[in-house]
């Protein structure tokens, strides 16, 4: 599945709801995201009628300001959830998976607000 990141203020932020997928191979394809130099990788799928988000920032982005936890406890209120986590990353679950993608889609100006602090 090609995940098509989106530049925002100089940061790669790759967002995007996969298709049967778990939360554990989320974690490994944003590690992969990340290792290909995104910044930025928020990925949620439905599992067990269940929304399941997790989001990775890369090193250098954390030094400069950027938080997954703050990020996803934004993106989990959206699907009817709560989470939190590290600055590098964070997990959380919803209770309403459809409204995923429209969470999802809604990272890069969650970025854009953190980066202006």
């Amino acid at each position: 599945e090609s995940i098509t990141p989106v530049d925002v203020n100089g940061v790669q932020v790759a967002a995007q709801a996969l298709q049967g997928v778990d939360a554990k191979s989320l974690g490994a394809i944003a590690d992969r995201l990340i290792q290909k130099g995104v910044g930025v990788a928020a990925l949620g799928a439905a599992q067990d009628g269940k929304a399941v988000l997790v989001v990775k920032v890369a090193p250098d982005w954390v030094q400069r300001g950027l938080h997954a936890g703050n990020l996803i406890r934004q993106l989990a209120q959206q699907v009817g959830g709560s989470g939190g986590g590290r600055p590098d990353f964070a997990q959380a679950g919803g209770k309403t998976p459809d409204k995923l993608a429209g969470a999802l889609a809604q990272t890069p100006q969650l970025v854009a607000e953190q980066m202006r602090g």
